[in-house]
């Protein structure tokens, strides 16, 4: 193979290898989640329901991103270290 030939398939695996290194934690997701929940609503700060919404949450790892649901509802989508909140 030549040099031309293996640079986007090392750039490629590179690539993967850093998604599934920087996936982000279960944690990460539900602070995310709180902190989303908190900026919108200054009474749901109060209330504690980013913290409520964070725990009823569950976890999704696909190795390379991660999400949350809640029942059916998707919550937050991580990939590469950044996790983005669902508008609700």
């Amino acid at each position: 193979m030549s040099k031309k030939a293996i640079t986007p398939l090392l750039g490629a695996a590179v690539l993967v290898l850093l998604a599934i290194v920087l996936n982000p934690s279960p944690e990460r997701h539900r602070e995310k989640i709180r902190e989303a929940i908190g900026e919108r609503s200054p009474v749901a700060r109060v209330l504690g329901l980013g913290s409520l919404a964070a725990f009823a949450s569950s976890y999704h790892s696909l190795g390379v991103a991660s999400y949350t649901k809640a029942g059916e509802r998707t919550l937050s989508i991580g990939v590469l270290g950044m996790v983005f909140v669902q508008q609700q």
